[in-house]
């Protein structure tokens, strides 16, 4: 029988956490404002809508989106992930509305870049939002996304996007080639320094329910998403689609969602050593927000003790609806 070394009393593990000082010193991980991307709906409307099935959250008229930028500058949170939403009057079938430069996302950006140059602007290339479908891509007749017709509407979105003021694009719709196609255009289009944050391992997911509904799209969704986003069963499915995204000139990669999927943060930053960020989606929000409403957990503490578990597992930053406020939080 092997016999372990007598530690105790030598060896006491509860001597390093007797007290806040010590339990600072000795932290493994820390998580600061700087992990943080907040994640914005704005609305081409006036003011702030609340989002039903987010408690807290709003959808941000784009002067209230100015109004954010100044307000992420000053909580010390480096960028803001940038979401439209639109009414079913701005949508049709192949998604017109995404690729105008005169759309709620462009005018946005430029009202922001010009309230607070110094934060970073990132934005969804999809179409969901854009489409009566309510896909991400095109959809024909017999019902299915075609991949490389989409792909086209998806480099005029990305380009549109760059050309008014946002610093990283952000494609979610899982096409195959469309971040090589975006790259390609931002090197011929000579915006060589726009970067790429390639949602490379997203799944098809129930928790994505609330934020369809903050975007307009829940009511259109014809069918679901599990011909192009990822099942959820696979991990090595993800560390290929990773490995393709980076070929093909991903800056960074994303894993969407979040807490369900820490073991394919891990994977993914351990495997590749590329900044990894996760995304904390619409479902995983509300859960909180809801059992805390309802008393059954302290929501602060829960809030603080995900976000942190997002950096434990690897993540460069973490894309989430509590920026705001667990900036707050950690600024005192």
């Amino acid at each position: 029988m092997t016999q372990f070394p007598q530690t105790f009393p030598a060896t006491r593990m509860r001597r390093l956490r007797q007290a806040p000082w010590v339990r600072s010193l000795t932290a493994e991980h820390v998580l600061t404002p700087a992990d943080l991307v907040w994640a914005v709906f704005v609305h081409d409307g006036e003011g702030r809508v609340p989002v039903a099935s987010l408690p807290g959250v709003d959808r941000l008229s784009v002067k209230e989106a100015a109004g954010a930028a100044k307000r992420a500058k000053a909580l010390g949170i480096p960028a803001i992930a940038l979401f439209p939403y639109v009414g079913p009057e701005g949508k049709d079938a192949e998604g017109t509305g995404a690729l105008s430069p005169d759309g709620l996302v462009p005018r946005a950006l430029k009202a922001m870049k010009d309230a607070a140059p110094e934060v970073g602007l990132i934005t969804d290339v999809a179409l969901d939002a854009y489409t009566s479908h309510g896909h991400d891509g095109l959809l024909d007749e017999d019902g299915t996304i075609p991949n490389d017709s989409t792909v086209e509407r998806l480099v005029t979105q990305a380009l549109v996007h760059v050309g008014a003021g946002a610093d990283v694009v952000a494609p979610s719709d899982m096409m195959d080639g469309r971040i090589g196609a975006i790259r390609l255009a931002f090197e011929e289009e000579g915006f060589t320094n726009a970067m790429i944050l390639a949602y490379a391992a997203k799944y098809a997911s129930g928790f994505y329910g609330p934020y369809r509904e903050a975007i307009g799209s829940a009511a259109a969704l014809k069918g679901d998403k599990k011909t192009y986003q990822q099942d959820p069963s696979n991990t090595d499915e993800a560390l290929r689609e990773v490995a393709l995204d980076l070929a093909e000139g991903a800056d960074m990669v994303m894993v969407k969602p979040g807490l369900p999927y820490l073991d394919i943060v891990h994977r993914v930053s351990t495997t590749f050593g590329v900044p990894t960020l996760a995304y904390q989606v619409s479902g995983e929000y509300a859960q909180i927000m809801a059992a805390a409403q309802n008393g059954w957990i302290d929501g602060d503490r829960v809030m603080m003790e995900t976000l942190l578990s997002f950096k434990r597992a690897g993540a460069a930053g973490v894309i989430t609806y509590f920026a705001e406020r667990a900036a707050e939080k950690l600024r005192g």
